[in-house]
């Protein structure tokens, strides 16, 4: 790669497997600045790269450890990294290995004048655990005793924890030790081995402790999971596996009142105080809060609207724009009136999109200035925001020739955007629309634009031939439907008959559930079939995914249907009244909790299908 020893040269922060001999060969540098650069590179290239075997460059970066010319802390938190979870399972075991095998010609850096040397290689030492031979506690309790930067301490409390799992003595002795991260390490270890209900004096030290912590380093304590084994398991996640152990402690200081939520149902009212208190100048913390906000009694959102409506003040709109999300989920009117100068502010931001999709959802037909400010602003809006003109169709059917310029628009959202409100119109798009889809069509700018106009094209005009012809060449071309034509098949109802063929096969039992899901659906559509897609759609909602946009979820299908297979009724019951979430929100939503949803679905459809063998 060209990076020789006491090069100066830059270096890409990302290379390929055979360039990690070279970056060692950096690491040998004198110049403090290669090395930082090669450090940053060999990091990439080792823990970020599953095709890069690990394992041969361990004895170099044993080496290193020992002889190389600087960064020792770092080369052993890479040799750690590598042993506890960097790269694929098998390289893992051998790093393991290899290390161990060469550990006790580290052990004396356990006195290194470096703190940061001395709390790797503790780090180091856990990650060899037993592996080939007796772990070397003997040393590390010589070394709690002799220790006197805290983090080390902690480090060697957590590292014995691990290696000597089941002695609570001298674990608990250190609950009261001054240094408040080594009474946190020694609670978070009697945590991880304590039988639950968790004992209310452990949560109480617990939170003690991190709140004695000063703030900087309260934030690298819940965030030092990584660091460890997967046997470890960090304080937070092991009060959040029981709800009451987990209030008892945000009660007390420990900022969990979102993960609570995000684990937990129907906890939003218990953990309103502290969420208010948590959501204070986060960014993404106050659409957690709109999120949980839909989950309130209506006499609590008086209490969010309070705290949200100061923040109206801010100069940044995206601030703004969060504020007033939450208080359209608190159902304050001011927020129609604030989302209107959003979106003549910034149409183009996504955080104004979010807003306005928010005081849609809450306000309907309340909501119509939005919807007309929004129409106003078309040409320069984010293609979220246009699409969002479908919840407003009294606007969008003013707006049907703005809207058909915009598919003109290639190498944009904009087309996908107009063709999503175009086909929601339907007749109402009128003759404009038509003559504008059919133009898309014919261009075929885009494959999956063209496809989505044509099928727009039906729902405005009632004219299937040119999704039936695409539709037709694109499963033609491939000898059976995908789940992208399958869907769109489904939409085109009994007219898309003549697809059939295409799409049947795909009822047959595979391992796909999703591609069989979209067949049932689709065949359901066309032909009003129950017999052989109800079982397809049963199994998909079994698996409890969110809902997302596209087509209807399995469990709104079979709600419509109307029928449910006896063998979904058990588990889809025991999901909807499980205490804890089954779906979690990866994804940071502002409105209800897409558990929330799926549970509410799976409750109207026990509550009114019938059940069939």
């Amino acid at each position: 790669m060209g990076m020789e020893s006491g090069s100066t040269g830059s270096v890409r922060p990302y290379g390929l497997a055979e360039d990690v001999p070279g970056v060692l060969r950096g690491m040998e540098s004198t110049d403090e600045a290669v090395r930082e650069e090669a450090m940053a590179w060999l990091h990439s290239l080792l823990c970020y790269r599953d095709e890069t075997r690990t394992s041969p460059a361990v004895p170099q970066l044993i080496r290193l450890a020992l002889h190389g010319p600087g960064h020792r802390a770092e080369v052993l938190e890479l040799l750690a990294n590598l042993a506890n979870w960097a790269g694929p399972t098998d390289e893992q075991e051998r790093c393991r290995r290899i290390t161990a095998q060469a550990l006790p010609s580290l052990l004396h850096l356990t006195q290194d004048p470096d703190p940061a040397v001395r709390e790797a290689v503790v780090v180091l030492i856990a990650a060899c655990g037993q592996q080939d031979a007796p772990a070397p506690t003997p040393l590390l309790r010589d070394r709690l005793a002799a220790e006197t930067d805290p983090l080390v301490r902690a480090r060697i409390v957590t590292a014995l924890g691990l290696l000597e799992p089941g002695d609570d003595a001298w674990r608990r002795a250190l609950l009261t030790d001054p240094e408040p991260r080594v009474a946190l390490a020694a609670a978070e270890d009697l945590l991880r081995t304590t039988e639950p209900p968790l004992p209310d004096a452990l949560v109480d030290v617990c939170a003690a402790a991190y709140s004695a912590q000063p703030p900087d380093e309260r934030e690298e304590s819940e965030t030092e999971g990584h660091l460890w084994p997967n046997l470890h398991r960090t304080f937070r996640n092991r009060l959040l596996e029981e709800p009451e152990a987990a209030l008892r402690a945000l009660s007390r200081g420990i900022p969990l009142a979102f993960e609570i939520t995000a684990r937990w149902r129907d906890r939003e009212s218990d953990v309103l105080p502290w969420a208010l208190h948590e959501a204070v100048g986060g960014t993404w913390d106050l659409y957690y809060l709109a999120q949980l906000t839909c989950a309130l009694p209506s006499e609590l959102r008086a209490r969010v609207a309070e705290q949200m409506l100061p923040l109206l003040a801010d100069d940044a709109p995206a601030e703004r724009a969060k504020a007033v999300t939450v208080l359209a989920r608190a159902r304050v009117p001011v927020a129609i009136e604030e989302a209107v100068r959003l979106a003549e502010e910034t149409p183009g931001a996504y955080d104004t999109f979010r807003t306005v999709h928010a005081v849609a959802e809450e306000f309907g037909a309340e909501a119509l200035p939005v919807g007309r400010a929004v129409a106003r602003q078309l040409g320069n809006a984010h293609s979220e925001l246009v699409k969002a003109l479908s919840l407003f169709p009294e606007v969008a059917a003013d707006t049907v020739g703005e809207l058909a310029e915009l598919l003109t628009r290639t190498g944009t959202g904009y087309p996908s955007a107009a063709v999503a409100v175009l086909a929601g119109l339907g007749p109402a798009a009128g003759d404009v629309a038509e003559r504008a889809l059919r133009d898309c069509v014919a261009a075929g700018a885009h494959s999956s634009v063209s496809a989505e106009a044509a099928v727009a094209l039906h729902a405005v005009a009632g004219d299937p031939e040119p999704a039936l012809s695409l539709l037709r060449r694109e499963m033609s071309a491939s000898a059976s439907a995908s789940a992208w034509t399958t869907i769109l098949a489904g939409r085109l109802g009994p007219s898309a008959a003549p697809l059939l063929p295409f799409i049947e096969p795909l009822l047959a039992p595979s391992p796909y559930s999703g591609t069989r899901a979209e067949a049932a659906l689709a065949v359901w559509r066309i032909t009003g079939r129950t017999e052989d897609t109800v079982e397809p759609l049963a199994r998909k909602a079994l698996a409890w995914d969110r809902f997302y946009p596209g087509p209807p979820h399995p469990v709104l299908t079979l709600t419509e249907m109307g029928l449910l297979p006896r063998f979904a009724v058990a588990p889809l019951r025991e999901g909807a009244e499980s205490p804890r979430r089954i779906i979690t929100d990866h994804m940071c939503g502002d409105g209800p909790h897409p558990d929330d949803e799926m549970r509410s679905a799976v409750r109207t459809l026990l509550a009114t299908a019938a059940v069939v063998d």
